[in-house]
């Protein structure tokens, strides 16, 4: 198979198993996606949904966020790890929002990385799944999987990110990588994985990787 009707395969086989797509973060505009994104970084999106309705209660916008001290940002997200970084950065990208953006989520990419504790896949997501732009953002599941799947060479999150914008039509990005997200957790998890479920690996996947599997699994 090439590389082309590999890509064609996954599109498919995800758009058979996820035609409804849910969105993972709890959110209900830009704004609360954005910290909610920011929220998940080595933090599961189970535990982030379970802290952003207490975060939201009280600030579920910059102006009220900003009334918050850090110290009281950071009890609330506590759960979430890296509390430290993240209620700083919370309440530095409220106040630049304010200053600088009206108070509105800015809609490009440069505007978004440049806010506190924002990187280029916070910036991807919140494009792609609040304001519909086209975004791949490469979480540790899609870097996995394209690596499996044998279509990137699991170097770098940056060259995952630009063999899938290479491999897969714009108009699926936004689609498709929520899908693979949903697939990774399902079917090829990093670990308990079973090749025999994970359809994808199966058909198309990494010779390499198959065969290290079966060896890690072979009969005792």
């Amino acid at each position: 198979m090439t590389k082309k009707e590999k890509s064609t395969f996954v599109i498919n086989t995800l758009n058979d198993l996820y035609p409804e797509i849910p969105i993972p973060l709890d959110h209900k505009d830009a704004y609360t996606l954005l910290i909610a994104v920011l929220l998940s970084a080595q933090c599961t999106d189970v535990r982030v949904n379970q802290i952003t309705p207490l975060l939201f209660a009280k600030a579920d916008n910059p102006y009220d966020m900003i009334k918050m001290t850090v110290e009281e940002i950071q009890d609330i997200i506590r759960p979430c790890g890296l509390s430290p970084m993240k209620s700083k950065g919370i309440y530095g990208l409220s106040k630049i929002l304010i200053e600088k953006h009206n108070g509105e989520v800015p809609q490009n990419f440069k505007d978004l990385e440049e806010l506190p504790a924002v990187g280029h896949k916070t910036a991807s997501v919140v494009m792609s799944q609040a304001f519909g732009i086209p975004a791949f953002p490469v979480d540790t599941h899609i870097h996995r999987l394209m690596y499996r799947w044998g279509l990137s060479d699991g170097k770098s999150v940056e060259k995952t990110e630009k063999d899938a914008k290479t491999l897969f039509p714009k108009e699926c990005w936004n689609d498709l990588h929520l899908q693979i997200i949903w697939y990774g957790r399902e079917y090829s998890p990093a670990r308990g994985w079973n090749l025999e479920k994970d359809i994808i690996t199966k058909t198309i996947g990494r010779k390499a990787v198959i065969n290290e599997y079966y060896k890690k699994n072979a009969p005792k």
